[in-house]
């Protein structure tokens, strides 16, 4: 399945106009998959990641749809009440340690090209370069990074 993802960010990024952004929904459509619980082999695993990326695509434009539709007042609002709740703060610190802790079980080469990516917005090639290693490897790396902190995280919050 992995012979797909360039092919895919291509796709995406001609669709959306924005290769971050188009890397970032197929880091997505591949934790999905890979994490999905049916045990049914994919019949056409290219079509399943295809439908799996636009249905992210279409996700996310829809989200953002509404957001545009609240009135600036509601929005503000909310970011005042989430900032002054202690309880969600303490929730968001944990949730970030618990994050900080299933990264610092990768291996640093994983543990980098994912931080590099979703902190610094380095692209897949500025990374590669970087760490001296093949763009193909960062995005491995980036999605096994994604995958095994969603799994840890999910782990955490079941105990």
């Amino acid at each position: 399945m992995e012979n797909y993802y360039r092919e895919l960010v291509c796709f995406l990024n001609a669709k959306l106009g924005n290769r971050q952004v188009a890397e970032d929904v197929v880091h997505d459509a591949y934790v999905r998959v890979l994490e999905r619980s049916s045990d049914t082999p994919i019949d056409q695993p290219r079509a399943f990641l295809y439908r799996t990326a636009l249905n992210l695509v279409i996700d996310g434009h829809r989200r953002n749809a509404l957001r545009q539709h609240e009135p600036l007042e509601t929005l503000d609002s909310e970011e005042r009440f989430s900032a002054t709740s202690p309880h969600a703060s303490h929730d968001q610190s944990q949730r970030l340690e618990l994050l900080e802790r299933a990264l610092a079980e990768l291996p640093a080469a994983c543990r980098n090209s994912f931080l590099l990516r979703k902190l610094d917005g380095l692209t897949h090639l500025q990374i590669a370069e970087r760490l001296n290693i093949s763009r193909a490897l960062v995005e491995k790396h980036i999605v096994n990074a994604m995958k095994h902190c969603r799994v840890r995280m999910r782990e955490w919050d079941a105990h």
